[in-house]
């Protein structure tokens, strides 16, 4: 009751007193910072240093979460910057009283009239441990407060307190803090997830919760909660390779199983939603600069203001430059995007449209050579830096490879992957009366990518490169001694303990191109039904997706030795005495052609889906939906043949015969789910769902195989949680069980004796049972402790394919081996200190990843590692901010993945003493300086 009358108070105060009898207040003493936090606990604290009594709406303060202030401002100041982004304004309504209302409500204007009551804090008294404001410090439910806007839909908005499925929330600090390099490495922190990013900017790999798909093959990647590509494992072509994270980012929504299936296409294990800025009510920006060790520079801006009569604009994106912390000589990261954003609220909707442009190119890191040393740790072999070394380099950066009709195929490895993007985004909503609502999400994008990548495809030493190639030198010098490998730039002979190793690298240069232009619609229906004290949030959706897309792929073998920027080797045939008779390579290639493709397709995807959030009392509610989606893939494969033009290295090219494997299939599937929610208190609740999805046949399936017949994969994925926040601690804990079915395995083994690949397909299940656990330790104002953690144990089920041994077939069973790459324990720890009145923030990173396997077989261990990672803010003035990151600061070579190409159902590597395999990469250091205006 006192905290109703004063909140009633301070409305009717607000509707008749004129601003200008609260300028005092705005300029009273200057403030200290706030970090960011719960929007109860800011408000506290605001009132508690400014001397003002705060009261605010309950409703509003348990949905919000504040992006924190600067230190040097004055009172009124501060708290714009506490509100801003948060869709909430705020009313002098005496001098020394203010409320906080929504944002379309001006500072001057009438009181919200469904206002709720809650008084955030009484100045210059000792009621802030008691009384009203301990009531409302007891429901400060820190990150349960925040909004949550990713798989779901409906006409109100829920907390994450409120949601029945597992989500993690990264609001715009813990972002900057953690200033990820690459999509997959923002999402590191997210507990049943393992993410390797070990390959550079693009190109990562995420594995959600047991689900053993590459790529994005089991997650789906979201921009303002439109999928950046509606396929986000279309071959090559993954969706962090089309998506850049730069400062027109705010925050990161990051939903782990649950209803994302229902929401999206091809998100079984969830979805990552990247959320852009919003431009408030007064123009703003920021400007940041980066520089790197590793040759980075890198400009950051983004800029927003109203533009009048309701309209707003903003503009953002990133230009940089760097050389790659593997560096191969050259700049292997270079180019930018630059976006733009015109919107307008109207009295019934609202509308946006955006447009980005991308041109991009960033360098993939592959595999590197190494050996277990006598002391039985991992290590790069002698001559080749485990951490910043590359087999790339100055040799392999312009090659021209010959085609099977005897012109080039120019290979430019300075490209990396180069993704030139146009995307044009419209969203609007619309409240068409009687409590009905639509919103359609539009997105057209055209990309055009090429992937050019020097693959280590084997490591031999010359021996057995020498044996290998005994028919090839008999076949074309019959009458040679024997074989020498040269330099091709010198001409020099390569010696037997050459770099200290003496060993071969059997390369693969790859190129491939993919342009693909796709539209995707998304519109739905809502509204919500009261039925006495029970009320349905119902949504009705219709999706469609339409993409077009080519593929075409070329790959040469060459021999390199074993250095960082390895050097071409060229393969000679010798005399009695030595002397050169003749080459079986030519310009270090030994083989051309040893990978061909050529195909195209169309695909059509139409979706219906419906969704009920039942609120049964005020403390439980019961969710549901679900999902019928149909796909229509349609196409053509060129088959191949192999050419010989006559000479060692092109005697087996690769290329397409004229004849086409034609395609017409359609699939189709329904998905449910089920949830409920239960809240003991506004910070205390428990969840379970079940699900039961799926993942339908894509374009990728026919462009290598195809004469195959896809297979619709299915899982379910339960779930029970617990979520537990007060002033001190937040934490989640949630128990899933994953059971995925026909997950196929397409594989293909580098042969070194032949020079060709061999493809290898496998069907399996999975059955993962696991423990994610997630939170933030508040102990005091000055230090608090960030963790993450995935106990998990993935298993295959029914793994078993056949191979050809001594001419007969083999059945091979791996049931309940440990999944490919997944750790049975993930750990990352983040400890932070809030130094000089929160001007200086210093934190710490620990990482943890317990062992792995690069093959389904289990025959070759990636065993644990951990790394350190440091970060630090300063702010120096209320606009200027430094910062300052270190990444694997322990030098870490822990193995991310094996080499894919020794084969990843039973790879040739097992029990070898030297081997290729990706470690991350090395030390590096970044600072940042960043200016607000």
């Amino acid at each position: 009751m006192r905290n109703r009358l004063a909140l009633h108070i301070a409305l009717i105060l607000g509707t008749s007193v004129p601003l200008a009898v609260f300028a005092q207040a705005s300029t009273t003493a200057h403030t200290t910072a706030i970090a960011p936090m719960p929007l109860a606990k800011a408000l506290e604290n605001f009132s508690h240093e400014a001397g003002l009594q705060v009261v605010y709406g309950s409703e509003i303060a348990d949905s919000i979460r504040s992006p924190g202030a600067e230190a040097g401002l004055t009172p009124e100041q501060q708290l714009r910057q506490l509100l801003a982004g948060t869709g909430l304004n705020y009313r002098f309504v005496t001098p020394n009283t203010v409320t906080i209302v929504p944002g379309n409500v001006a500072t001057n204007a009438g009181s919200p009239a469904s206002a709720a009551v809650a008084t955030a804090g009484s100045a210059g008294s000792d009621a802030i441990n008691g009384g009203a404001v301990q009531a409302n410090s007891d429901k400060s439910t820190k990150d349960l407060e925040r909004v949550v806007v990713t798989a779901r839909s409906g006409v109100e908005t829920r907390t994450r307190a409120q949601t029945s499925y597992s989500i993690t929330t990264i609001d715009e600090d813990r972002l900057r803090m953690q200033a990820p390099t690459s999509v997959t490495e923002a999402v590191k922190s997210v507990p049943g997830f393992w993410v390797e990013s070990s390959g550079g900017e693009a190109s990562g790999n995420i594995r959600a919760r047991g689900i053993p798909v590459d790529g994005y093959g089991s997650v789906n990647l979201l921009e303002d909660g439109i999928p950046v590509q509606h396929d986000p494992a279309l071959g090559y072509l993954n969706a962090d390779q089309a998506f850049r994270l730069d400062e027109t980012i705010e925050r990161i929504e990051v939903v782990r199983g649950g209803p994302s299936s229902i929401f999206y296409s091809n998100a079984p294990a969830g979805a990552i939603n990247f959320i852009p800025r919003q431009v408030d009510d007064t123009a703003e920006g920021l400007v940041k600069y980066t520089a790197g060790n590793y040759g980075l520079g890198r400009l950051d801006f983004w800029y927003g203001t109203p533009i009048g009569d309701g309209w707003k604009l903003s503009t953002g994106g990133f230009f940089r430059i760097d050389h790659n912390i593997r560096n191969p000589g050259f700049n292997s990261d270079n180019g930018g995007q630059l976006r733009a954003t015109l919107s307008k609220q109207f009295e019934n909707g609202n509308f946006s449209f955006d447009v980005k442009r991308m041109d991009d190119r960033v360098g993939f890191d592959l595999g590197i050579p190494m050996y277990r040393n006598p002391s039985g740790d991992l290590v790069s072999v002698p001559g080749f830096n485990g951490n910043y070394g590359t087999v790339a380099g100055s040799d392999t950066e312009h090659v021209m490879l010959q085609q099977g009709n005897g012109s080039y195929y120019n290979f430019d490895n300075t490209l990396g992957t180069d993704v030139k993007r146009t995307q044009l985004t419209v969203k609007f909503d619309y409240n068409l009366g009687d409590g009905w609502k639509i919103a359609e999400n539009l997105r057209y994008s055209d990309t055009n990518s090429i992937r050019n990548g020097v693959y280590p495809n084997a490591i031999e030493t010359p021996a057995a490169l020498y044996a290998s190639a005994a028919a090839r030198l008999k076949q074309y010098y019959p009458n040679a001694a024997g074989m020498q490998l040269q330099y091709v730039d010198s001409g020099a002979v390569f010696s037997p303990n050459q770099n200290g190793n003496g060993l071969v690298i059997l390369g693969g240069l790859r190129g491939i191109t993919m342009p693909m232009n796709e539209l995707t619609s998304d519109t739905r229906l809502m509204r919500k039904f009261e039925f006495g004290d029970q009320t349905h949030d119902v949504t009705l959706g219709y999706y469609h997706a339409y993409f077009n897309q080519s593929f075409d792929r070329y790959s040469s073998t060459v021999l390199l030795d074993t250095s960082d920027n390895a050097k071409l080797l060229n393969l000679v045939a010798v005399n009695a005495a030595g002397q050169p008779v003749g080459t079986l390579t030519s310009n270090g290639i030994y083989n051309n052609g040893y990978e061909w493709a050529h195909a195209h397709g169309t695909s059509d995807t139409d979706a219906f889906y419906l969704s009920d959030e039942w609120q049964v009392t005020d403390k439980l509610r019961i969710d549901g939906g679900a999902r019928w989606e149909r796909v229509n893939t349609r196409g053509w494969t060129e088959l191949s043949t192999t050419a010989n033009l006559g000479t060692p290295w092109s005697s087996a090219i690769l290329t397409g015969n004229g004849q086409y494997a034609s395609y017409n299939d359609s699939f189709n599937k329904l998905g449910w789910t089920l949830g409920a929610n239960y809240q003991f208190t506004d910070h205390q609740g428990v969840f379970a769902r079940y699900t039961s999805t799926f993942r339908l046949p894509n374009l990728s399936s026919y462009i290598t195989t195809p004469t195959a017949t896809p297979i619709t994969q299915t899982m379910i994925l339960p779930e029970v949680g617990y979520k537990f926040a007060n002033r001190w601690i937040e934490t989640y804990e949630t128990f899933f069980y994953t059971r995925y079915n026909n997950v196929g395995f397409s594989n293909y083994v580098f042969n070194p004796n032949t020079g060709a690949s061999t493809a290898q397909t496998g069907y399996a299940n999975t059955e993962t049972y696991g423990l994610e656990l997630e939170g933030t330790i508040y102990p005091s104002q000055l230090f608090d402790l960030q963790y993450s953690a995935t106990l998990q144990d993935p298993r295959y089920k029914g793994l078993r394919y056949t191979v050809i041994q001594a001419g007969a077939p083999v059945l091979l069973d791996y049931n309940d081996d440990q999944l490919i790459r997944v750790p049975r324990k993930s750990v990352r720890i983040v400890p932070g200190l809030n130094l000089l009145d929160n001007k200086l923030r210093l934190q710490l990173t620990y990482e943890y990843e317990g062992k792995r396997f690069s093959d389904t077989a289990n025959s070759v261990v990636l065993p644990q590692y951990y790394t350190l990672g440091f970060s630090a803010r300063y702010q120096a003035t209320p606009n200027l901010s430094l910062f300052l990151y270190a990444d694997n600061l322990n030098n870490s070579l822990g193995l991310t993945e094996g080499n894919p190409r020794s084969g990843e159902l039973k790879s040739s590597d097992a029990g070898a003493t030297v081997f290729i395999a990706r470690p991350l990469l090395g030390r590096s250091f970044r600072a940042s300086v960043m200016y607000r205006f």
